[in-house]
């Protein structure tokens, strides 16, 4: 089992910056990747970024390249999101998974979710 929590979330400004955590506890992670959805009602769960924990090699989705950054500390076992130029439309429910394979997109693909933590974006 992975357990993930994540932290960071919270009310920022239009044009704002966030960073958000995710903590791994549990299994070994060095063959894992880890990666960050987000949820709103309208669109549903979308991918947002994930990296390969062994690696460090990334994807984000087209519409976060540039603003999002995706990073990883190993000795502390947690994951980053660095979420720049915030805007309304990011306003979401941000969760982190783990994959026991490679890097990929689909959220059914990923084993372990953390509970979320909530990123509300005011204009």
């Amino acid at each position: 089992q992975v357990q993930l929590v994540e932290s960071g979330g919270g009310l920022v400004q239009a044009g704002g910056s966030l960073r958000l955590s995710c903590a791994a506890s549990g299994r070994t992670i060095s063959n894992y990747a880890l990666g960050w959805f987000r949820h709103t009602p309208m669109k549903g769960r979308e991918f947002v970024a994930a990296i390969t924990w062994s690696h460090g090699t990334t994807l984000y989705a087209d519409s976060m390249k540039g603003r999002f950054t995706i990073s990883r500390d190993n000795a502390e076992n947690t994951v980053y999101l660095l979420m720049n130029s915030l805007n309304p439309e990011d306003t979401a429910v941000y969760y982190c998974a783990a994959r026991a394979e490679g890097i990929a997109t689909p959220a059914w693909s990923y084993q372990y979710w953390g509970q979320g933590t909530q990123v509300t974006v005011s204009s």
